[in-house]
């Protein structure tokens, strides 16, 4: 009778067909988990697209920024342009002064006996960086005065900044006009950034 009755409760239904007892109770679990699978796949997919957005998302943030310039200096020390019957003739010189990083040096045009002229930053240093370039620029531009510059630059290429310190060389363009750009900046082009200028004077 006992054993009767315990299996009369296992497969009991209630008035509406829904069994009840031990029957409910493995539905009840298996219901759980059910849920507990559904929780854990959304989950793992949920970490998946994160994944998929977060490493561009890092990977463009150190691309902009370069932080590991910060700790790393690049020295270049190159020798000034010989000259073979005459020493280069000095024509406009400037000692670099920092702006939104300290910069310091000399830099110094010259003009060769073939006719060329070229830059000359001696004694130079300053702080390293992504996209960092070498312009010639005009000494009255009031964006000299600001470390960010809005806008562009009215400025003349002279190249990327071969060396955060040292000596280092720059070809002019035979277009570079010195009656219109007396100063030279050093630029970081990617966040219109002046690192330094040199306001250049007659030698």
């Amino acid at each position: 009778m006992r054993t009767l009755a315990r299996r009369r409760w296992r497969n009991s239904k209630d008035s509406n067909g829904r069994e009840t007892g031990r029957g409910n109770l493995s539905g009840f679990f298996l219901r759980e988990k059910t849920m507990n699978t559904n929780t854990g796949s959304w989950i793992s997919r949920r970490k998946w697209v994160l994944a998929a957005i977060g490493i561009p998302v890092l990977a463009a943030a150190w691309w902009a920024f370069r932080p590991e310039k910060l700790f790393v200096n690049q020295k270049v020390n190159e020798a000034a342009p010989a000259a073979l019957s005459a020493e280069p003739e000095a024509l406009y010189t400037g000692r670099l002064e920092g702006k939104i990083h300290p910069t310091s040096g000399r830099a110094t045009i010259y003009k060769s006996v073939d006719g060329k002229q070229y830059l000359r930053l001696s004694d130079f240093t300053t702080s390293n960086g992504p996209d960092v370039h070498v312009l010639l620029v005009r000494a009255d531009d009031k964006a000299l005065g600001q470390e960010i510059v809005k806008g562009e630059l009215d400025s003349v290429e002279l190249g990327s900044l071969k060396g955060n310190q040292g000596d280092q060389n720059y070809d002019l363009p035979a277009s570079a006009d010195l009656n219109q750009y007396q100063a030279v900046a050093i630029y970081c082009e990617r966040f219109h950034a002046i690192f330094g200028v040199a306001k250049l004077e007659k030698f």
